[in-house]
């Protein structure tokens, strides 16, 4: 190699007169780029003035570069020792790596740890240049990527885990895929340890409105420990109501908790974690509003989710999720939160946005008192003729059911659901089974 070659530093070369641990910088920079080459040996000016001790420098550069990189970045790096000008210098051929972005390990994979290369200097990327670098690698899937934290503590995991039975070392770290094929925690180990940066929100409102506020909380931490406490809180503003149908007492939650539970699981399993806003839930008098951020899948519909198609947006989180038995199959939360509605009056809203999804669980308590309202009004213009068509329907066949109520009244699902309620209150009915297979008996 000529002078002329060697005559000034580019983005692809570099020279330092002597070694110094600082050469990692440029290692990384050059892995985090196109390459290149460090000459050790050489000084500022391009000119050779070689070194004495070349095996000690190989020595201190190869440690230097193995202990204070990561990922590993030994496969693309090459050192030797070369004569130049009858002196000797040592050349470290670095390739453009495949698990950028690579850092020095004491700083974290952060700005002050990330190098790149601008002309011929080292440059520290941005926190959205790192961002970019990851998807560039690792492709969009937000969980799959390298973590930008590394010192991760799983003890909510481990507990769950441990109450489960279950086994959770490194080999299963890495099949549940917190740990990624470069042995470095994902995104997905992000979201579930202690370290988690996303956060679930639970606001309680006076009345219908946000005009006045009762009470608020911001849970953080694992998303199995937000899961939890947020669903306690929940549940606490979740009051229950008692009626009687004739001598037997009813006790009725203003939300059905599986609801409330799948909504949640729901909230945390299909949001876009790429989005730094916090999970959002928001209780009024007479409804919960659960939003998350990220809407539905791309090449997802509204009228694909309700036929059961499932497209999970982070499919390693379900995988967790579903390890821990917290969810039982794939594509049937909406299908149970309708089902927990069905023997009621109201029913849970469902609203895709782009960029995000809300879920409105009605309070079923006060949709009940409402429609009572409404039935002591339309009693008394006639609707009472309803009632005996159908005891007259339960007597011809010793029983009714809603759905019989609706085709024999031409009527809505809800003001048939109304009547047998009403019939049943007034004792002049029984209910008998649950769900679909719910009768009235008359009496």
């Amino acid at each position: 190699m000529t002078k002329e070659t060697l005559a000034y530093e580019n983005i692809d070369r570099e020279f330092k007169e002597l070694y110094v641990s600082d050469i990692k910088k440029t290692v990384v920079a050059f892995a985090n780029t196109e390459g290149g080459i460090l000459y050790i040996g050489i000084n500022d000016a391009g000119e050779v003035v070689g070194l004495q001790n070349v095996d000690e420098v190989m020595q201190q550069t190869a440690n230097t570069l193995k202990d204070s990189i990561t990922p590993d970045v030994m496969p693309f790096v090459k050192i030797r020792a070369v004569t130049r000008e009858g002196k000797q210098i040592i050349e470290v051929a670095v390739q453009n790596g495949t698990s950028r972005p690579y850092y020095i390990r004491e700083k974290g994979l952060k700005p002050s740890g990330v190098y790149i290369r601008q002309g011929s200097s080292n440059q520290q990327l941005s926190d959205e240049g790192i961002r970019r670098m990851l998807i560039e690698v690792n492709g969009k899937s937000y969980e799959s990527m390298r973590s930008m934290q590394q010192e991760l503590t799983f003890t909510a995991l481990r507990k769950h885990f441990r109450q489960r039975e279950l086994k959770l070392d490194e080999a299963q770290l890495r099949t549940l895929k917190l740990i990624g094929d470069d042995g470095l925690y994902t995104n997905l180990a992000l979201l579930l340890s202690e370290q988690c940066e996303h956060s679930l929100k639970v606001a309680v409102f006076q009345g219908s409105t946000r005009a006045v506020f009762r009470d608020r909380r911001e849970f953080t931490g694992s998303l199995l420990q937000q899961l939890y406490d947020a669903y306690a809180f929940i549940d606490n503003y979740n009051k229950t109501k008692a009626t009687f149908h004739g001598l037997e007492r009813v006790d009725t939650q203003d939300y059905p908790p599986e609801a409330v539970r799948e909504v949640l699981l729901n909230c945390l399993v299909h949001r876009d974690y790429s989005f730094s806003g916090s999970t959002l839930v928001n209780i009024y008098d007479d409804r919960i509003e659960f939003i998350s951020l990220g809407g539905l899948v791309t090449g997802l519909k509204m009228e694909t989710i309700f036929i059961g198609v499932s497209q999970t947006r982070n499919p390693a989180l379900a995988a967790v999720f579903y390890r821990l038995r917290l969810i039982e199959s794939f594509g049937t939360g909406i299908e149970k939160i309708q089902q927990s509605y069905l023997d009621t009056a109201a029913r849970p809203e469902f609203i895709a946005v782009y960029g995000g999804f809300k879920v409105v669980l009605p309070n079923i308590n006060e949709v009940q008192a409402k429609e009572f309202s409404i039935s002591e009004t339309q009693e008394c213009y006639g609707f009472a003729d309803e009632k005996d068509k159908v005891m007259q329907l339960a007597a011809m066949q010793g029983y009714v059911t809603r759905k019989q109520v609706e085709d024999a009244l031409q009527v809505k699902t809800t003001k048939a659901y109304m009547l047998l309620q009403e019939l049943c209150d007034a004792g002049r009915l029984t209910p008998i089974g649950v769900g679909r297979s719910r009768k009235y008996i008359s009496r």
